[in-house]
């Protein structure tokens, strides 16, 4: 048996991390083709990963910016605190890493399309 302090350790890649921040906050949002129908992307996501001794079982640290496209009329608050939950979680879960912040950014809100709009109007 290798003692711990003999065993290597696993760099997991910031754009590793990104991705998996990227895919939570969709799941977060909901069905991504929602976001998407109403001519938005995807979440996008950047990450700045520190790399600190272990402590209680996590590989390092992360700070994590994620851009969303929102529907409107929506509870934005709401969403963005859904989004921040989801990508801490998923990160701790999938790359054991502590997330310190998450800054999510709505970068364009996009309001439902109306039957006619951009039509001139008739008489």
């Amino acid at each position: 048996m290798v003692r711990s302090g003999e065993r290597g350790s696993t760099r997991i890649a910031d754009r590793v991390i990104a991705k998996i921040a990227s895919q939570a906050a969709r799941e977060a949002l909901g069905d991504a083709r929602e976001v998407r129908g109403a001519g938005g992307k995807p979440p996008q996501a950047a990450v700045a990963v520190r790399d600190r001794p272990a402590r209680d079982g996590l590989r390092g640290e992360a700070r994590v910016r994620v851009a969303v496209e929102l529907g409107y009329p929506s509870d934005i608050g709401a969403q963005c605190g859904a989004v921040r939950r989801q990508v801490s979680g998923r990160v701790r879960a999938l790359a054991g890493m502590d997330v310190r912040d998450v800054a999510v950014t709505v970068e364009r809100l996009h309001a439902p399309e109306r039957a006619g709009a951009g039509r001139g109007r008739t008489r």
